[in-house]
């Protein structure tokens, strides 16, 4: 759940931030390549991902062909192949309120850095990137709150070999025939979900960042 949230921020930010920049136009023909995957099951996805990343996939040809490298690589049914598929499922969840508040922000700001002598890159880290934090801490927890109980997809691209609590919960109980442990797991599952969002709205501000605030 943390890595797949770190990959979201490092990819979905600069994202966030290209669209904002673009014309209006631009922009919502960008916004609608975010929210296409929405359009289709989330089982379907997961498979699309299982044959472009198997060893006979196509990535894999397309690399072999291109002299990329000389062997198929193993990117599926390991730790790999199941950050790739959940980064992709769970990018609009923090491109979305982070293009929001994005573009929520008055320009008229970075102009009155630029007038008070900040550079491009200065005004961005004072005045732009804080303003954005908001919903930057929004969409990360909102990630990393569904990535916690995330099935279907590290399941089918992990191959097994990649557990999640959610896994153990339904092997406790299809293979083990094990309630109890089941029923532990269920309970620390939603405990951490309730903790961490009392942490969020106690030190992140939640109100604030959902835009309930005064």
């Amino acid at each position: 759940s943390l890595l797949t949230t770190g990959l979201c921020i490092l990819i979905g930010y600069p994202f966030a931030y290209f669209m904002s920049q673009l014309p209006s136009r631009l922009a919502n023909l960008c916004l609608i390549t975010v929210l296409l995957p929405f359009w289709t099951s989330l089982l379907v996805r997961t498979y699309a991902w299982l044959v472009l990343l198997q060893k006979q996939g196509l990535i894999n040809n397309w690399a072999i062909s291109l002299g990329l490298w000389d062997e198929p690589l193993k990117i599926v049914h390991n730790m790999t192949g199941t950050l790739i598929g959940m980064v992709h499922i769970m990018l609009p969840f923090l491109i979305l309120p982070v293009y929001g508040a994005m573009k929520a922000i008055d320009r008229d700001y970075l102009k009155a850095a630029a007038n008070l002598g900040a550079s491009p890159r200065m005004a961005f880290w004072t005045v732009f990137f804080p303003l954005t934090t908001p919903g930057l801490f929004a969409g990360a927890l909102m990630v990393f709150i569904l990535c916690l109980g995330f099935f279907v997809t590290p399941a089918v691209l992990g191959g097994g070999k990649v557990i999640m609590v959610s896994m153990q919960i339904v092997s406790n109980i299809e293979l083990f025939v094990n309630w109890g442990a089941a029923s532990a797991l269920g309970v620390v599952l939603l405990v951490l979900t309730v903790a961490i969002l009392w942490i969020a709205s106690r030190f992140l501000n939640l109100d604030r960042m959902t835009g309930g605030g005064h």
